[in-house]
């Protein structure tokens, strides 16, 4: 038996999954309550977090990626006791503010999350790191954030554009 969804490139399917995952966030979010909620009702609402970081004082980080297409990526702090202590969502100018020429790579990661996409320049001697960002309430405000690392992956600058992709749908 043949179904339309199987015949999708992998990476729309990839795209709209992504998507309905995201539309569910802010359900997901309300649900939620610094201090009450546990380990085990943050999993049960966002799944396997993306990566596990260690936090201050026994913490753990989660992190919930909403990249390629989406527009957020969450870091989600689990305390020593099991209980959520903090929900954020990273992809936002104050957060942006806080990478700092000479930070290495990971440090980035740890603040913003995986990137939506990753491009060496070998001629530039250069790596990019984008992050699709809402700057407003709308999809027309989505623009691209982006770090650039030096062959060490160490921060070199930052910037941030108008989403190509709302030009190319045009």
């Amino acid at each position: 038996m043949n179904t339309t969804c199987c015949n999708l490139p992998r990476w729309l399917l990839a795209g709209l999954l992504a998507l309905l995952v995201a539309a569910c966030d802010p359900q997901n979010i309300s649900e939620l309550e610094e201090g009450l909620s546990t380990e085990a009702d943050v999993r049960e609402r966002f799944g396997a977090p993306e990566a596990v970081w260690d936090g201050p004082d026994g913490a753990q980080v989660y992190e919930y990626n909403r990249q390629p297409a989406g527009h957020t990526n969450y870091m989600i702090t689990i305390g020593p006791d099991g209980k959520m202590t903090a929900l954020r969502q990273v992809l936002n100018p104050r957060t942006f503010a806080q990478v700092q020429p000479g930070m290495m790579m990971e440090e980035v990661r740890r603040l913003l999350g995986k990137p939506m996409k990753i491009t060496t320049y070998d001629l530039k001697q250069e790596t990019h790191y984008d992050w699709r960002y809402l700057d407003g309430p709308n999809e027309s405000d989505s623009k691209v954030f982006t770090v650039i690392f030096t062959p060490d992956l160490r921060v070199v600058s930052t910037l941030s554009v108008r989403d190509p992709d709302l030009d190319r749908s045009r």
